[in-house]
């Protein structure tokens, strides 16, 4: 056997979702695997509970942890039902128990004691954590060959733990100094080998004091107050791309003067750009001319944001994909460099009747240097699994460019934001168009009041409004969000709509893409 060269056992990171779901498939080729938004959700929620084996750069194993109370852990539970479906959005920084919900292994590497390390690191973090222990569902591989002559589960464990049968899972973890507290029944459908149940393990942290500060209860991951601006943005006849490029620079030197980390553009703002020619166009060879400015359009914003020091949403534009289709993509341009598309899943009834608009087919949440974020298109934002979606991969602020032809038609986006915000218990912060534009077919009118909204609890604004614009007027609306708010507010807020949904009930299953 070759000998190997290095071994490292480290925090998960974003690189790492590929190698980490081809592992999965090598480990547990009939139990399905994570998405990669399941993933991404993971490690946005609680970075420090997931780790890999790394053996000579390869992720060879990997591990994934989150924070719950006492109840929830010692409680029955189901594996969906702990976990958030796979999420991870059950964590929870002010809990009581380390709950592992998975410990994979590729099958090329079993005989390196890499589980046996994984479990030592999720001990270590336990005990940094000052938490109380460490619980988990475990498997039965053992059981389903047995279950004919042994009959239940409860007669399978006592077998077991008797030393009269072996199963290579539960005799592993009882060496790991894990002890046996019940059977959790219908834990996992796919886990067929164990019967669908698992078997209820616990391990007591003896260095847990209850006068110890715990390190989680305050976790330091970046700035805990975000500074957004909003841009309500007057479309207006120009006469050049450089002037439209002058508009929108100085809307972003202006925020940035403020110290703003973000700042979005309404949805279709740069049809103006139509305007340069000023010729008749039908509805759908104006949407493919627009379209010709996008590598412009993405020069232009990425360059700003670099130079700028600010995240920018900028706002959507009509794109020709490779296979023809015509998609309303946003793009979000970091101020390290990083670019972003999140295409409209929703086109509106007139999109597609004027511009024969299609719609996109994933939705992604977005690590940034300031917190994890979404973006939903217009009326992407009227349909509330969407955002639930998001929130699972980890999203605290949801940015909605809009752009909306009257009154109806706005407050139907704004209504709907706040609604979003409540839900979740997020920051919501809308961009809408005002102004006329001539002789452009469903984009000539609009209406807009763009805000920055918040969930409606004593931590945030009055009326669930941080600031908002005066209707139908050119102009930028400012505002400090924080985050830590947001986490008190849904681990003790008057209510805790995040926390309180019935995952043994209803989820949202999301059988798109998973974004790239």
């Amino acid at each position: 056997m070759a000998r190997d060269r290095s071994l490292s056992i480290r925090m998960a990171t974003h690189a790492d979702i590929p190698a980490i779901r081809r592992l999965m498939k090598k480990a547990y080729p009939n139990m399905g695997g994570y998405s990669r938004d399941q993933l991404r959700g993971q490690l946005n929620h609680f970075p420090e509970g997931h780790m890999v084996a790394e053996l000579d750069g390869h992720v060879a194993g990997y591990s994934a942890s989150i924070i719950v109370t006492a109840d929830e852990a010692l409680r029955p539970h189901t594996w969906s039902e702990i976990t958030g479906n796979g999420f991870g959005s059950t964590h929870d920084p002010d809990g009581d128990y380390l709950y592992g919900y998975e410990v994979a292994v590729d099958p090329a590497f079993r005989q390196r004691r890499l589980a046996e390390r994984l479990y030592a690191a999720r001990r270590k973090l336990c005990v940094a954590m000052g938490l109380e222990g460490i619980v988990f569902g475990g498997r039965m591989p053992g059981f389903a060959r047995r279950a004919r002559k042994l009959g239940d589960h409860a007669a399978y464990c006592r077998e077991v733990m008797e030393g009269r049968l072996r199963d290579p899972v539960m005799n592993f973890q009882l060496r790991q100094g894990f002890e046996f507290i019940g059977l959790l029944p219908n834990y996992l459908k796919s886990d067929v080998d164990s019967g669908c149940a698992a078997t209820h393990m616990r391990w007591r942290n003896p260095q847990e004091r209850s006068d110890v500060v715990r390190a989680h209860s305050a976790p330091d991951r970046g700035p805990s107050t975000v500074r957004v601006a909003t841009v309500q943005y007057l479309q207006r006849a120009i006469n050049s791309f450089e002037e439209f490029a002058d508009i929108v620079r100085y809307f972003v030197d202006t925020v940035a003067d403020y110290k703003c980390d973000f700042v979005v553009f309404p949805e279709y703002f740069a049809l103006q750009l139509l305007s340069i020619e000023n010729t008749p166009q039908k509805p759908r060879e104006a949407a493919l001319k627009l379209a010709e400015y996008n590598d412009r359009l993405e020069t232009l914003f990425h360059d700003m944001a670099l130079r700028y020091n600010v995240n920018i949403i900028g706002g959507s534009h009509p794109a020709v994909q490779a296979d023809g289709r015509l998609l309303n993509l946003a793009h979000v341009f970091l101020r390290d460099g990083s670019v972003y598309e999140q295409p409209k899943i929703h086109p509106t009834p007139s999109e597609r009747y004027w511009w024969q608009v299609e719609g996109g087919d994933y939705v992604r949440a977005i690590q940034t240097d300031c917190g994890t974020i979404g973006v939903l298109v217009c009326y992407d934002s009227e349909f509330p699994e969407l955002t639930r979606h998001l929130v699972d991969q980890g999203a605290d602020i949801l940015f909605v460019p809009y752009s909306t032809e009257e009154r109806n038609g706005h407050l139907r986006v704004r209504y709907c934001a706040h609604a979003r915000a409540v839900e979740n218990q997020i920051y919501v912060v809308t961009s809408g168009n005002t102004g006329n534009l001539p002789r452009h077919h469903n984009m000539d009118i609009h209406y807009a009041q763009s805000a920055i909204i918040t969930p409606c609890d004593f931590p945030f604004g009055r009326d669930g409004v941080a600031a908002d614009t005066t209707p139908n007027v050119e102009m930028i609306a400012f505002a400090d969000l924080d985050l830590a708010a947001l986490a008190t507010a849904r681990a003790h807020g008057t209510v805790q709509n995040l926390k309180d949904r019935r995952h043994e009930l209803y989820a949202v299953q999301w059988r798109g893409k998973s974004a790239p």
